[in-house]
């Protein structure tokens, strides 16, 4: 970009997921489109999703997925552009992909792959894209916005803000976002870490501190009537894993948190059929066979004991499986948006028009992707909502 003022149609500040799909479907209308980023490369969060292969949706995608004050709002966007439409797009630049578990879709080979496919449908409609250009200052005018960039001015008659949440600050996320909405009168949600590890303190992470590494393959994880299926870890700060990390979404300080270690078994009538085929195994060697050694030995260690089997009432037995069907877990907090995948709350939705993510307060002004209050599952859920905001303000900004 040179130092001269330029003038544009669309400005979008943030070339995350979002904002490349935003920058597509606007300049596919024939729309003069420049995206600018403060990053030195697009699409990080994509790059680096998946574990290098980009979970770039979901297959069972509905608005009960997704967190926000206005459960509603979501509904539009997600309608009117479906995983069946970004998969088009992904079998149009013929990229290999799978379905991993619960309806979530990767890429059989690299995240690199969805990059380059957004990359080269912006090069297609003529989509101008400036990396490490900071924005300074951003102006309302008759005809639109006057932005102030690292590089000099641009004149934009549609603005469009996809720069993201908090999450993951050393990839680049600030809060820009947010103060540019106060900027033009909107309400700005309280923020939280979501999709993050939780972390134990004191005689809690003690007793399992040395478990780092231990995992279970399918744990149910409950917060209230939220509750969630998957594998659980043990990490030297606390507990993550899928199951921890969805509820994470959901969980509070001081909230109940309660994970059913078994959750295919019934434990306390388990147990007392096997004090009858085994009553000289101790509870460690039994539970043993159905959680990992250490774990099992832990919980004998600090809560259960480890007697004969045979030594134990019936009573016990249940009461040792009500415990292991519903194990509490106190966690202190979480590992905040240093490792968080998303970020609760933000923009909020009263502000926006659901159909197309224009500002209710200022024409030409538009919020799409992880900056406004919408917050998906794990899984895909919130490349989704990405793709489908963005192609919303870009039909018509």
């Amino acid at each position: 970009m040179k130092t001269d003022a330029i003038k544009t149609d669309v400005l979008i500040i943030g070339a995350g997921a979002a904002g490349l799909m935003c920058a597509v479907a606007a300049g596919q209308r024939g729309r003069k489109v420049l995206l600018l980023d403060h990053a030195n490369r697009v699409g990080k969060k994509i790059l680096m999703s998946g574990g290098g292969r980009c979970n770039f949706t979901n297959l069972g995608v509905t608005p009960g997925q997704f967190l926000s004050a206005n459960p509603h709002f979501a509904k539009s966007a997600l309608a009117r552009y479906t995983p069946a439409d970004f998969i088009a797009l992904v079998e149009k630049h013929r990229i290999a992909y799978h379905e991993k578990e619960l309806g979530q879709l990767f890429c059989d080979d690299s995240s690199k792959q969805i990059v380059r496919m957004l990359l080269d449908e912006c090069e297609a409609v003529g989509v101008t894209i400036e990396t490490s250009c900071a924005v300074n200052r951003v102006r309302k005018t008759d005809g639109g916005f006057t932005v102030t960039t690292a590089r000099g001015e641009v004149y934009a008659e549609s603005l469009v803000i996809a720069s993201g949440g908090l999450s993951i600050p050393s990839m680049g996320a600030s809060g820009f976002g947010y103060e540019l909405a106060r900027q033009f009168g909107h309400e700005v949600l309280p923020t939280r870490a979501g999709l993050v590890p939780l972390t134990l303190s004191g005689k809690h992470q003690e007793h399992y501190q040395d478990l780092a590494g231990v995992a279970l393959p399918a744990v149910e994880t409950k917060v209230g009537k939220q509750v969630f299926r998957a594998g659980l870890l043990f990490t030297h700060r606390g507990i993550s894993g899928p199951s921890i990390l969805q509820i994470s979404s959901y969980w509070q300080p001081g909230d109940d948190l309660r994970t059913n270690l078994l959750p295919d078994t019934a434990v306390g009538p388990w147990l007392i059929e096997q004090r009858t085929a085994r009553p000289l195994a101790e509870l460690k060697t039994v539970l043993s066979d159905v959680l990992p050694k250490r774990l099992a030995q832990r919980l004998c260690e600090q809560w259960f004991d480890s007697r004969p089997m045979r030594q134990y009432r019936e009573t016990e037995l249940s009461r040792i499986g009500e415990q292991l069907n519903a194990w509490p877990i106190t966690a202190s907090g979480t590992e905040g948006y240093r490792t968080a995948e998303v970020t609760l709350g933000g923009v909020d939705t009263r502000g926006l028009s659901s159909s197309t993510m224009q500002s209710k307060h200022v024409t030409g002004l538009y919020f799409i992707g992880e900056v406004v209050d919408v917050t998906g599952w794990l899984g895909g859920y919130n490349f989704q909502w990405a793709w489908a905001s963005g192609q919303a303000a870009g039909e018509v900004a």
